[in-house]
């Protein structure tokens, strides 16, 4: 159950004064509040015993009120100095899971849902949180208050009655035990429930359009009811077993009291003990249990927290698919890339994606890549990009191994635009300076003009200020593409990758596209994958893949004589171009 501490212990021992000063101002105030008992006991055997004189009472009623003034000032300063060190820890985790999440593959992404990662961000930090908070303050109220009462009650009233009045809590501490393990199970299950209902929300909200085309709101609408149910059932176990910490600490409290008043007053009538000894004792036990409930809270809290604790930690604890070789070579500059032999097969697949692939691209050159679908012209790009290990074969930028070249070096050198655009819930300008910050609206008009974006902006109720949206979602599908090129372009990268990014613009509008690249990307490295080969027409190198193999490969004019399946698809494209006119 305290494995949770040993878990975070990176964290206190960066915090150590902070939470060191905490506990030792809890333990102070906690000291202050063991004086009025005895005061009330003083005053009433003063009472008894007719000796209470109006200085002794104005005494008790200024030390009262200097205790009172002393505990609030004591009880701010570790309050705020122990739930800020809360804060600071779930801040701390946040940033440590997001660069974590940059750091991540496809393969990883492809592992957790963003559901289940969302969840693991939210509520497993704030019950980590909690346990750094509120965690600490019951360990300490349980454990040393609980002492320091139970010291004061037995060396200055009666060890006898004391002991007497205790004897429920192994009692106690055997059931909290049980509960805690239940506790720590059932939450597991609920956490990962709620991420599996995250995951659910954020699909259906993303497939909005779908759903609603194909009709499909009840059944999607019964379908995430259900998951709710499930979400529910699961939260209700874990509060079943919630709701029995409290009367179960109530029955025992009540023994306790039981205990203490019949065996009290025993001792009283036989004068063992004073009437003002009776009534601290009982105020003392009254003062008791908080600590109790404070036991329960914490078993609580910990099993919470250690189950949040291992779900984080088992994202933290992934190591990421690609990393830097220990032996990264310095490269300053692209001058060719060679794909030589290249084989890749995706991880839980048996099927080869890229065959035997080999090809030499100089500076400066423009590579088409084309071929059927699901081919293999996205995969090579994401070996490129290095998303995935483990591919056979090599592949050498200016001769050094992509392995050994900086992971971060090799991405700052490409532009890539994906075949799905992601645009982020900002403005246009905000989007296109993503690709460079600080663009001024000068470049950034000027990538527009190569994008054939400029006229659509204009359309636009706030020019480079309108709002996207999630996702791109208030811009067609052919804007958010000229969107992403314009960001891409805006990098001016030494090596840019197309990735069918163009498949929702007019042949018109990309033929523009292309003549403005071509114009503006001499002696840098253009990689387009398309399906509508009037894209690659101009490429110094196209190649054309089937099975993830090459079938195919040369200049245009080459292919064409070639009579294979570039001439058979260029002419029914032909074909198909002339019936639409």
């Amino acid at each position: 159950m305290f494995s949770i501490f040993k878990k975070l212990d990176w964290f206190f021992k960066q915090y150590w004064k902070r939470y060191l000063f905490a506990i030792l101002a809890l333990i102070f105030a906690s000291t202050l509040s063991l004086v009025p008992p005895k005061l009330v006991g003083f005053i009433i055997d003063h009472i008894q015993y007719n000796t209470l004189t109006g200085k002794i009472l104005m005494t008790v009623i200024i030390g009262y009120i200097l205790l009172a003034f002393l505990h609030y000032t004591v009880s701010f300063f570790w309050d705020y100095t122990l739930f800020s060190g809360a804060i600071i820890l779930e801040k701390s985790m946040r940033s440590k899971l997001i660069a974590h999440f940059l750091k991540m593959t496809p393969p990883f992404f492809e592992k957790f849902k963003t559901g289940d990662l969302m969840a693991r961000s939210t509520n497993d930090l704030k019950a980590i949180a909690l346990t750094a908070g509120f965690g600490i303050l019951t360990l300490v109220d349980s454990s040393i208050f609980m002492l320091m009462i139970v010291a004061v009650m037995g060396f200055t009233i009666s060890w006898k009655l004391t002991l007497a009045s205790l004897l429920p809590l192994p009692i106690m501490a055997l059931i909290m035990n049980k509960y805690g393990a239940a506790i720590h199970a059932r939450f597991t299950k609920a956490q990962e429930a709620f991420g599996e209902m995250n995951t659910e929300v954020l699909e259906s909200i993303r497939g909005i359009r779908v759903v609603r085309a194909f009709v499909q709101e009840k059944q999607d609408i019964e379908r995430f009811s259900k998951k709710t149910d499930e979400v529910y059932e699961k939260n209700m176990a874990v509060t079943k077993v919630d709701a029995l910490f409290e009367p179960t600490v109530t029955i025992l409290v009540g023994l306790s009291y039981t205990i203490g008043i019949g065996y009290g007053a025993h001792l009283v009538f036989n004068q063992v003990m004073t009437l003002g000894d009776l009534v601290s004792f009982n105020v003392y036990l009254g003062m008791l249990i908080w600590p109790m409930f404070a036991m329960g809270e914490l078993i609580n809290i910990l099993q919470r927290g250690n189950a949040s604790l291992d779900r984080v930690n088992e994202i933290l604890d992934y190591e990421p698919d690609v990393k830097n070789s220990h032996e990264v070579q310095a490269v300053n500059k692209v001058n060719d890339i060679v794909f030589d032999h290249v084989s890749f097969t995706y991880p839980g697949s048996e099927q080869k994606s890229l065959d035997d692939i080999s090809f030499h691209v100089n500076r400066g050159d423009t590579i088409g890549i084309v071929g059927k679908t699901g081919a293999g012209k996205t995969t090579l790009f994401k070996l490129l990009l290095r998303q995935y290990p483990n591919f056979k074969g090599n592949i050498r930028l200016s001769k050094v191994p992509i392995e050994q070249i900086d992971i971060d070096q090799l991405r700052r050198w490409i532009g890539y635009v994906p075949q799905e655009q992601i645009l982020f819930s900002k403005s246009i300008r905000e989007n296109i300076q993503f690709g460079k910050a600080n663009a001024s609206d000068k470049e950034i008009t000027r990538v527009m003009e190569l994008a054939h974006f400029l006229e659509d902006i204009e359309q636009l109720p706030k020019g480079l200020d309108t709002e996207v949206g999630e996702g791109g979602v208030s811009l067609s599908g052919g804007q958010k593409q000229r969107v992403a090129l314009a960001r891409a372009f805006i990098k001016n990268p030494e090596i840019l990758i197309l990735d069918d990014s163009m498949s929702a613009v007019d042949g018109k509008t990309e033929a523009n596209i292309i003549q403005h690249l071509r114009k503006e990307r001499k002696g840098k490295t253009t990689f387009i994958a398309s399906h509508r080969l009037s894209a690659v027409e101009h490429a110094d190198l196209i190649i054309v893949l089937d099975e993830g193999k090459i079938i195919e490969h040369g200049t245009h004019d080459s292919l064409i004589k070639n009579d294979g399946w570039y001439k058979q698809q260029y002419e029914l494209q032909q074909l198909s171009h002339e019936g639409g006119d």
